[in-house]
């Protein structure tokens, strides 16, 4: 997918990030996205990551994926992580769901 190309198909973007964009750097770069669409976008990709990481941690097959650090080096371009404030799981829970956490 090219900046500037079709629109985003944003409902698709959610589900599965990693069937529309090759990087998350992409991710960043496109200015079709609005800023809340990226970190949005992002931490899906980074939650998904993180399953994925877990799966092969406990044998079954993860997949191909962007690395979570890939991930979370475009997000923390746009906004600042608070490293502290993650979730006691496997995933992290630091972006789905909590708007809060992010500063």
């Amino acid at each position: 997918m090219r900046a500037g190309s079709l629109p985003v198909d944003l409902k698709r973007a959610m589900i599965d990030p990693a069937a529309l964009f090759r990087s998350p750097d992409e991710v960043i770069g496109d200015e079709r996205l609005s800023r809340d669409n990226k970190i949005e976008i992002l931490c899906r990709w980074a939650y998904d990551t993180a399953e994925l990481a877990v799966a092969e941690e406990e044998g079954m097959g993860g997949g191909e994926s962007a690395d979570t650090s890939a991930v979370l080096r475009a997000l923390d371009r746009i906004i600042r992580i608070e490293p502290h404030s993650s979730a006691p799981t496997k995933q992290g829970g630091f972006c789905i769901g909590h708007p809060h956490r992010l500063t």
